[in-house]
C-alpha cells in the first residue's frame, strides 16, 4: 500500500510544513499569470459596460464618489477608491484601468502555489499555480477593470494565514486572516462565503474551531455595516439578476464533479489537500446558488476564487502522476485551453463593446442632434466619452449623472420626454440587441411609442452588443414643409466616411482623447481595420426611392416594384446571413445593403452625370 492510500485510509492530520523553503512555488505561477495578463491588455482597444461604469465612478472627485455609494453600488465602494487613486497617480487610459487586475491575478497565482507548497510540497505548489494561471477565467478577469480579480487574491492570501494559524499556537495567523478578510469583504462582501469554506475545512481536519470562531465572528461584525446599506441597495444593484439557469447549475456540477473525481482517485488524492481545496470549490458557489433560489444574486464571477480549490486538487493530481506523464499532461492542457485564452481576449468576449458604439455615434451623428437611450441604462455607453456626449443632446435626460448622485442620470417624465422628443427633427437612438427583453416601464414605453409613430428609421448600425439607431422626424400631416428625410446625414456625407469603411475601428474611438480630451483611449493605437467584426452596417432603402448612399459598385436601388438591386440575390454582400437577400432576418421588413460611402465629390458628379 502505497504512502498516498496510506493517507486515504488513515485520520486527518493539519497541514504539514514543507521540508525546505524555495520561491519556486510563488515565482513561477507569478510571473506566468503576470505575461499572461499583460498579452493583449487592451483587448483591441475595446471596454465593456461595467468597466466603463468602473472608468466614470473613479473619475468623480471624492466627495461625489462617497455620495454616490450611499446611494448604489457600495458593494464596488473600496474598489472604486483604489482605481480612484490609481487614476490619482497615473491616468493612463485602458492599461491604468486593468494593470492593478493583472497584479491581483499574480498575487493570487503565487498564493495559490504557497498553499500547495505547504499542503503538499513545491512541485505540488508550482503546478497548482501554472494551472490557476491557465485557467481561462482568470485570464479572463485578469484583465477586466473590476473587483473580482483583486477579491481572488485576498481571499487565496487569507487561506494561506488560515492555514498558518491551524499549524501555529501564537494568534497573530488569527489577526492577520481576521484583518485581511475583513478589508477583502468590503472590496466584495461576497468574499465572506469563504468563512463557510473554511468551517467545513475545520470540521474535516478536526481541528479545534475556537480562535478561528473569534476571528470570523470579527469579519462578520466588520462587514455588517457594508451589508445592511448593500442590502437597501440590492434592487437597484441586482435587479437585473433571473434567478439561476439550468445551464449554470449544470456548470457548477461539471466543476464540483470533477473536483470530487480528483480527490477520490487513491494515487492521485491527498486527504489533507482535499480538506482544503474541495469545500473552497464547492461550498461558495454552492451556497450562492442555493440563496439564488429565493433571492438572484448569482453570478460566476462573484465567487471567482473557488477555482483555487480546482487548482491545487488538478496541481496534485499532475504532481502525482509520473514525471514524463505530468508534464505532458500540462503541455496538452495548455494547449486545449489556448482557443478560450485567444477568445477572451477580443471584445466579443464581453456582452457589448462601448468603444465601439461610441465611434458609430460619431461616425453618423452631428452636432445637435439628439440622443436617445433605450433603456435608459445604456447612457453608460457614452458617459466614458464627454466631448462625443456634450455635443448630443440628451432628449430624455432631466439631472446628470453627477448632479443626481447616481450611474446613470434621472430621467424626465414620460408626457415631456414625448413633447421633447416631438422637437427633435434627427435623433439618434441607442438599443440593445434584437431579441433582448423590453423594459415595461413608461417612459420606455413613451420612447418606443413615439418613435415608433412620428419617426423616420434611416439608418441601423449592429455594434457587438448594441444597436444604434438614426431616426429623422416624419413631417406632420397637412403640412406644407418637407421633412428632413433620410438624405441628411452625419459625417458620412461630409465626405469623412472611407469608401468601404462600414465598420466602426474602436482605435477611432480615442479620437477625441488624442486632442486632449479625458477618455480611457488616450494612450492607445490601434491598426486600422481592427475590431471590424464589432460592427453591422444597415441603411434603410424606402420603397420607391433611391437608397440614401451609394451600394458597392454603383448599385442599383430596389425599383419602385420591389424587385432585386444589383446586389439581390447575385451574391453581393448581405447584411444577415452572408445570403445577399437584402433583406433583414425573417425576411421581412425593408430592403438594406451593406453602406459603402464614397467622398461627397464623387456623389456630386454621379448626380451631375446623371449615373445610379
Amino acid at each position: 500500500m502505497n504512502a498516498a492510500t496510506r493517507d486515504l485510509d488513515g485520520p486527518l492530520a493539519p497541514p504539514r510544513a514543507p521540508g525546505r523553503r524555495t520561491t519556486a512555488p510563488a515565482l513561477v505561477p507569478a510571473l506566468l499569470a503576470t505575461v499572461l495578463g499583460l498579452w493583449g491588455l487592451t483587448r483591441h482597444n475595446s471596454m465593456w459596460r461595467d468597466e466603463s461604469v468602473t472608468y466614470q465612478v473613479a473619475h468623480r472627485p471624492l466627495g461625489a464618489l462617497l455620495t454616490l455609494l450611499g446611494r448604489i453600488d457600495a458593494v464596488h465602494g473600496l474598489y472604486y477608491l483604489l482605481m480612484h487613486g490609481v487614476f490619482a497617480l497615473w491616468d493612463g487610459g485602458l492599461v491604468a484601468l486593468r494593470l492593478p487586475s493583472v497584479l491581483a491575478t499574480a498575487l493570487a497565482a503565487a498564493g495559490v502555489g504557497t498553499l500547495g507548497s505547504r499542503l503538499a510540497g513545491p512541485r505540488t505548489g508550482v503546478l497548482a499555480g501554472v494551472l490557476f494561471a491557465l485557467f481561462p477565467a482568470t485570464q479572463q478577469y485578469a484583465q477586466e477593470g473590476r473587483s473580482y480579480a483583486v477579491v481572488t487574491a485576498g481571499v487565496v492570501w487569507a487561506t494561506c494565514l488560515f492555514l498558518r494559524g491551524i499549524g501555529s499556537t501564537g494568534r497573530g495567523w488569527w489577526v492577520g486572516y481576521g484583518v485581511l478578510l475583513t478589508v477583502v469583504c468590503w472590496v466584495h462582501e461576497f468574499a465572506a462565503l469563504a468563512l463557510f469554506a473554511h468551517a467545513v475545512t475545520l470540521r474535516l481536519l478536526g481541528v479545534r474551531w475556537r480562535r478561528w470562531g473569534v476571528a470570523a465572528a470579527g469579519v462578520l461584525v466588520a462587514v455588517a455595516p457594508l451589508a445592511v446599506v448593500s442590502a437597501r441597495q440590492a434592487d437597484q444593484q441586482l435587479g437585473w439578476l433571473g434567478r439561476p439557469s439550468p445551464a449554470m447549475w449544470l456548470a457548477f456540477l461539471a466543476v464540483s464533479a470533477a473536483g470530487l473525481l480528483l480527490s477520490r482517485v487513491p494515487p492521485l488524492a491527498d486527504r489533507t489537500v482535499t480538506a482544503l481545496a474541495l469545500p473552497l470549490l464547492i461550498v461558495p458557489p454552492g451556497l450562492l446558488l442555493s440563496a439564488s433560489l429565493l433571492q438572484p444574486w448569482y453570478v460566476d464571477r462573484y465567487v471567482l476564487y473557488a477555482l483555487t480549490g480546482l487548482a491545487l486538487l488538478g496541481g496534485l493530481a499532475l504532481d502525482r502522476l509520473p514525471a514524463h506523464l505530468g508534464k505532458a499532461a500540462l503541455c496538452l492542457l495548455a494547449l486545449a485551453l489556448l482557443p478560450a485564452s485567444l477568445a477572451v481576449r477580443t471584445p466579443e468576449s464581453r456582452k457589448d463593446d462601448v468603444a465601439a458604439v461610441a465611434q458609430t455615434v460619431r461616425k453618423l451623428s452631428r452636432p445637435g442632434d439628439g440622443v436617445l437611450f433605450l433603456p435608459s441604462r445604456r447612457r453608460e455607453w457614452l458617459l466614458s466619452y464627454p466631448t462625443l456626449y456634450a455635443r448630443l443632446h440628451d432628449v430624455a435626460l432631466a439631472r446628470t449623472p453627477a448632479a443626481s448622485r447616481t450611474l446613470q442620470g434621472t430621467e424626465l417624465p414620460p408626457d415631456t420626454i414625448r413633447s421633447r422628443l416631438l422637437a427633435t427633427p434627427r435623433a439618434i437612438a441607442l438599443t440593445d440587441p434584437d431579441g433582448q427583453p423590453l423594459d415595461p416601464f413608461a417612459r420606455e414605453e413613451v420612447k418606443r411609442r413615439t418613435l415608433g409613430e412620428h419617426f423616420e428609421e434611416c439608418e441601423r448600425v449592429r455594434v457587438r452588443g448594441a444597436q444604434v439607431v438614426v431616426y429623422v422626424r416624419k413631417p406632420d400631416r397637412g403640412s406644407a414643409a418637407p421633412g428632413e428625410g433620410c438624405r441628411s446625414g452625419g459625417e458620412q456625407e461630409r465626405g469623412q466616411w472611407r469608401s468601404g469603411a462600414g465598420t466602426a475601428s474602436t482605435a477611432e474611438a480615442g479620437a477625441a482623447g488624442s486632442r486632449g480630451t479625458p477618455g480611457p483611449w488616450r494612450r492607445t493605437s490601434q491598426a486600422p481595420g481592427q475590431a471590424t467584426a464589432n460592427t453591422e452596417r444597415t441603411a434603410v432603402v424606402r420603397r420607391g426611392e433611391r437608397s440614401a448612399v451609394p451600394l458597392r459598385g454603383h448599385a442599383r436601388a430596389p425599383s419602385p416594384s420591389g424587385g432585386e438591386g444589383a446586389e439581390g440575390k447575385g451574391g453581393g454582400p448581405s447584411t444577415v446571413g452572408g445570403r445577399g437577400t437584402g433583406r433583414p432576418r425573417g425576411g421581412k421588413g425593408p430592403r438594406v445593403g451593406t453602406a459603402q460611402y464614397q467622398p461627397l465629390a464623387c456623389q456630386k458628379f454621379h448626380a451631375w452625370a446623371g449615373l445610379p
